[in-house]
């Protein structure tokens, strides 16, 4: 970053169903968030951009309250960056807020927890309008011990378990702050906070506790499988749809000046 240069920190929401993923591709070029992103954002700031994002979202996953950091020589007031990037932005992706930040703020680095949401419709018939927000699951699922099963995960641990062959982190060791269950009739909302997250962790711990929800096993079960460190002990990797990017927590000092959206995701 050059002396002239500005750091600037987005809010960002998007539905992930038509995205394949956060992540630019080239070879093959894909429709990606940051792809669609950094365009609208070089047209406005009239320069190429390069955008840091705090969490990469796998396909189909949504962001609720994603934020991302770019560098630019360009000055504009808050609302031109505004109108001018959501104007060149497609209707499943916006920019809901903008503000300039310190350099030693990053999107990735700085940040000191990530938080998920995960839903599920619980419902002996589908829903057409959740179909793309939601796991649909239609036998009955016992919430309780689900949330009891949950509480052997929580704090720092070795998640080999729950991290996908394709997941390139030096280290599997997690952090997992909470585990928490909201439900609102058929809606089932499992909120996961932790230091970070492995490669689709979070789809692997849910499939797990389904497993215990249905019936199929018992309480223990997720702690057998933390324990084994065998991904294959585990349950399945839920589909994408009903995973969403919720909060991502910085330190106060470091913490941009955004309006978040506080609001459950569905439920």
């Amino acid at each position: 970053m050059s002396a002239s240069q500005h750091r600037y920190a987005l809010l960002i929401e998007y539905d992930g169903t038509n995205f394949k993923g956060w992540q630019k591709q080239l070879n093959p070029p894909v429709r990606s968030v940051e792809a669609v992103l950094e365009e609208a954002v070089s047209f406005v700031a009239n320069e190429e951009i390069k955008l840091v994002c705090a969490g990469r979202t796998d396909a189909g996953v949504h962001g609720i309250n994603q934020i991302a950091h770019f560098d630019s020589d360009a000055v504009r007031e808050k609302r031109a960056w505004m109108l001018g990037i959501n104007s060149n932005l497609p209707a499943d992706c916006a920019v809901r807020d903008i503000t300039e930040v310190s350099s030693q703020f990053h999107a990735r680095f700085s940040a000191i927890s990530r938080t998920y949401r995960y839903i599920i419709y619980n419902h002996p018939y589908r829903s057409p309008l959740l179909r793309t927000q939601s796991l649909w699951c239609y036998h009955p699922l016992d919430v309780i011990r689900m949330e009891q099963s949950a509480q052997a995960l929580i704090g720092e641990h070795d998640f080999s378990a729950f991290r996908s062959s394709e997941c390139q982190a030096t280290t599997p060791f997690r952090n997992i702050h909470h585990i928490t269950f909201q439900q609102n009739g058929p809606l089932i909302e499992i909120e996961l906070k932790a230091n970070a997250f492995l490669h689709n962790m979070v789809r692997n711990i849910v499939g797990t506790l389904l497993e215990v929800g249905l019936g199929k096993e018992k309480i223990i079960y997720p702690q057998q499988v933390l324990e084994s460190r065998d991904r294959t002990k585990g349950g399945m990797t839920v589909p994408p749809q009903g995973l969403h990017l919720y909060h991502v927590e910085y330190p106060t000092a470091l913490m941009p000046q955004l309006s978040l959206t506080t609001k459950m995701s569905i439920a």
